[in-house]
Parts: structure tokens; sequence; C-alpha cells
């Protein structure tokens, strides 16, 4: 199915001999004085719609295949990147969105314009040869001369080409990395006055990109120049020798006649066509194969699966034996149902890298199980009865309402845990006023506290809280502690805050 769009294509161009036959014999008829040239001029016009037909099949099927192996390639890495834990280490998230969302789309260009020319050049020169040959050696004997020098310059130029489309595709991975770093970073560096170091930044990154596209273009303008040249140097000396022997005045050979002499003159430009199309499509290749090392790279990569586990969770303790993640050993922890238990530790001794072990998030080495069955074969109903309180709040750029439930009412309980009635009052449109994606409109308590509302609005069996009370005030971080407390499942937060771990039924110090 890959090559029916190439085969077709090729196709097109074979019908080309038979116009031309068509078109010079009656040509010759004419300067013979002759007569029946329109059933040459009605078959000429037929094969004209035969070939003009199957090349309109060609660029379909083809246009088709590229959108198919594009849309699958994407969807390989898209469904990779789920599918693991770890991040790809392409050069960070901005390569990696860069690759899905624009590099792959420059195979698009090989795909259907470097594969077809590949097929045509592999075929029709040698038939056109081979008719050349047929009815003069000289013009054989000068297409056979002038034809394989285009691909030997084609490989010369290549190698710069590949080079060039490869740092070009590299330049175009660090800007959209250097983009996805600074809008992270934007109201800092508002706040700090660096917005003219910023702009700089990007005025450097995009003139190293021009610079690199410049290259490429540069590359391509050369080659395709010198390749036009020795067509045309073709052409012509295929010209002046069918002039030389119509006029009586080369000797040698062969003898033509009007006709042949004028098919010859259509053959050659055919001749080189496909060579041309070959070395016009050879810098698709070359973008081609970066992008492909890319994705060849992405593909070598040896990361950690999300875990998956179809089990139903049972009743029981929460065990860890022996658990190392990251390179951090954990000391054995057994958390009964309804306990709440506070982690303690100093910063880096990865308290957060626990809490996503405990969440099935982190690939572990050691034992987790729950009412003795391994995590690992439980994990998906695990996730579905976890809630989750990040350190940093994340927001959609949505209403409230959707940020807490995803569109569902907010049920009052969870609002009267979460202390969130008197944000709700204090927003405009209620629940249904719209957050920026940073939260904006919000402050950090109250960001802290639709936080909390999210992780309890699917009643889940275990919560886990990540630094529920840093950097808050004693008022803000007092309610967000009554409302961890009134939580009637399983409870395990990692903290720096010594109130709130005394008020825990256990606090355990990692590190010690």
């Amino acid at each position: 199915m890959k090559q029916k769009g190439a085969a077709l294509s090729l196709a097109a161009a074979l019908v080309w001999p038979g116009m031309a036959w068509c078109l010079a014999l009656a040509l010759g008829r004419l300067l013979e004085g002759g007569s029946g040239i329109w059933p040459l001029a009605l078959i000429f016009i037929a094969l004209g719609a035969v070939r003009a037909a199957l090349e309109a099949a060609a660029q379909a099927v083809l246009a088709r295949q590229a959108d198919a192996e594009i849309a699958a390639l994407r969807a390989e890495v898209l469904a990779g990147e789920v599918a693991t834990v770890e991040p790809s280490d392409l050069g960070g998230p901005g390569a990696l969105a860069a690759l899905v969302a624009e590099k792959l789309d420059a195979l698009r260009p090989y795909l259907m314009r470097y594969r077809p020319a590949m097929l045509r050049a592999r075929v029709v020169p040698v038939v056109i040869l081979g008719l050349a040959f047929w009815h003069s050696w000289a013009v054989g004997l000068v297409l056979l001369v002038a034809g394989p020098v285009i691909p030997v310059f084609m490989a010369l130029v290549g190698w710069a080409a590949k080079d060039a489309s490869a740092r070009q595709m590299d330049e175009i991975g660090s800007l959209s990395d250097l983009l996805v770093d600074r809008l992270a970073a934007l109201a800092d560096m508002r706040l700090v006055g660096g917005g003219e170091a910023v702009v700089a930044g990007f005025a450097d990154a995009s003139e190293r990109l021009r610079a690199r596209t410049m290259a490429v273009l540069r590359v391509a303008f050369l080659s395709s120049t010198v390749l036009e040249l020795l067509s045309a140097l073709g052409v012509a000396m295929v010209a002046v020798w069918t002039g030389f022997s119509l006029l009586g005045l080369v000797a040698w050979g062969g003898e033509v006649s009007p006709a042949v002499g004028i098919w010859l003159l259509l053959l050659a430009p055919e001749y080189f066509q496909p060579l041309r199309d070959l070395a016009a499509a050879w810098h698709d290749k070359a973008a081609a194969e970066a992008v492909q090392g890319d994705v060849a790279r992405w593909r070598a990569q040896a990361r950690a699966a999300v875990m998956r586990g179809a089990g139903t969770v049972p009743e029981g303790p929460l065990v860890l034996r022996g658990v190392v993640a990251r390179g951090i050993a954990y000391p054995d922890i057994q958390v009964q149902p309804g306990e709440k238990l506070a982690l303690m530790a100093p910063s880096g001794a990865g308290k957060t890298t626990l809490l996503r072990v405990l969440a099935g998030l982190e690939p572990f080495d050691g034992s987790v199980t729950v009412g003795r069955v391994p995590l690992r074969e439980i994990v998906d109903d695990w996730r579905g009865g976890l809630g989750w309180m990040p350190q940093g709040p994340q927001f959609l750029g949505r209403s409230l309402r959707y940020n807490v439930g995803f569109g569902a009412p907010l049920r009052p309980e969870v609002v009267a845990q979460a202390a969130l009635s008197g944000v709700v009052a204090a927003l405009p449109k209620g629940d249904l006023t719209v957050l920026g994606e940073r939260g904006a409109g919000l402050s950090g308590g109250e960001a802290r506290r639709v936080t909390l509302a999210r992780a309890l609005h699917g009643a889940p069996r275990v919560l886990l809280a990540d630094e529920p009370t840093a950097d808050l005030d004693a008022d803000t971080a007092e309610a967000v502690t009554e409302g961890l407390l009134a939580f009637d499942g399983t409870l395990i937060v990692a903290t720096h805050d010594a109130r709130l771990a005394g008020r825990m039924d256990r606090v355990i110090h990692l590190g010690a």
C-alpha cells in the first residue's frame, strides 16, 4: 500500500513517451506536407487525460498515506509519553511539543515527493535512455554521460543539506524549550524587571533559527542552480545534434527523420525531469532524516512505564517494605485504614517522591501492598480512590466549578470542609468565575483551599497532601488544617509544619 501512490506517479510519467510520439509524428507529417494529424491529436488528448487522472490519483493516495503515517507517529509519541512516568530527554517539554506539533509535519514533503521521485528516477531515465539508443547512439551517449553527473552532485550536496537540516531542527526544538521556560516564569520576570532580557533572549534565539534556515535555503538554491545548468546543457547538446543531423551536417550517430528528431527532443527534458525532481526533494529527505533521528532517539529511551493493574482494592493496611525510589531508601511503613500520618523531613529528603510512590506515579524497587495485595496489581482502582493535593496548585483556564469537579456542582459539605464559601462569595460570578491557568483571581491561600476542595470532591478513600500549609498565614493554615482533619479516610501528609504534624495520629521522620 505504501508504494501505491509512487506507482501511480510512475505510471503517469511513463505515459509521456506515447504522448510525445503522437505530437512528434503529427509535427513530422506537417513538415512533410502530409495529412492525418487529427487522429494523432485525439490520441494525444486521450493520453493527456489518462496522465492527468493518474497524477491526480497519485497525489490523493500519497496525501492519504502521508496523513496516516504522520498521524500514527504522532499518536505513538503521545501514547508513549502518557504511558511513561519520566519525561523525554529530547531537550525539554518544548522540544517534545515541537516534535509532535511541528517537526513531524516536515515528513509530509518527504512522503509525498521524495519517495515517488526516487521511483521515477530509477525507471523513467532508463526507459528513455533505451528509446534514445534505439534510434540514435549519439543521443543515447549524450544522455548517458550527462545523466549520472546529477546523482553524483546530489550526493555531494546531500551531506551539507543533511547537516544544515539537522541543525535547523535542533534550533526549532531549542526555541520551543526557551518559550516554555520563559512563559512558566513570566510573572516572576515581570516582577524583577527582566522583560528586556527576555525579549533580547528571544531575539537571539530567533536570529540563530533564521541563520540555520537560510543555510538550508542556500544549499537548496545552489544545488538547484547547478542541476538546472547541467540539465539545460544536456538538452542543448541533444538539440544541436538533432538539428545538425536533420540538416545533413552530421553523418554519424544514426539517421533520423523529422518525426524521430522531434521525438528525441521532446524526450530529452523528460529524461532529466525525474532527476531534477529527485534533486528538489533531496532537501525534503534531509529534513525528514533529521526528524526521523529525533523519533529514533525518542524510541531508544528506556523509561519506566506507568503502572497498570485492574484489580479491586481490598480492605487492609497500606504497607511499605524496602522501598527505594530515585535513589532514596525509605523506612518500612504501615498505615492503617483511617489513620492520619505526617511525613516530616528536610527539603530534598524525598517526601514528595514517597507520595508519588504511594499514588502509583513513581517507579520504585521494593514492596508496596494494600491489604496484602501488591499495589501494581490494583493500581488503577487505587488511583480512582485517591485525593491528591499537590504543593503547587495547578488550574485549568475554566470556571472554579470546573477546576474543582470538572463541571459538576460543588457539594456543600466539600465547600464547608475546604472553607471555600467565602472564596466563592467573593468571586464576581461565584463558582462560574473563570480562573486563569495560574489561578488568576485567587490569592495563595484561596488557591490552596480550591486544591483541597478538588481533592475532596471525589469522596476519596485516601488523601495525599504535599505541604498543604506551606507559605500560608496562620488563619488560612488553620482553616486548611481543620479541613484535612475533618477527612474521614486515610490521610498522609508531607509537611514541614510542626503544628500540623502534631495534630496527626502519628509522625514519621524520613532521612533520620
